[in-house]
């Protein structure tokens, strides 16, 4: 199935992703990878393939992270907040 759903995303078999998908990553049991662990709470915001820079990411100052998903085709965007779901800073 993931192949065959990837093959349609390189065909243009599948509408880009309709923009504003986000998630809120906000608790403190969230565990990033094995080679980050927990990270800072964050929002996540996912956009069919732009250029980073658009958003500021990655730029001199700006606190906006992001990665390109090469396999899903859709980049990520990490913004960093304050406050974990609990109300406690983010230290």
């Amino acid at each position: 199935m993931i192949e065959a759903i990837k093959a349609a995303i390189d065909k243009n078999e599948l509408p880009p992703m309709e923009p504003a998908a986000m998630c809120y990553m906000l608790s403190k049991q969230g565990y990033l990878s094995d080679s980050v662990g927990h990270w800072h709470p964050h929002l996540m915001f996912f956009v069919s393939q732009i250029d980073p820079v658009a958003w500021g990411a990655g730029q001199a100052g700006s606190p906006i992270y992001a990665f390109n998903d090469t396999w899903e085709h859709m980049v990520v965007f990490l913004v960093p907040v304050r406050q974990w779901s609990d109300g406690t800073a983010d230290q």
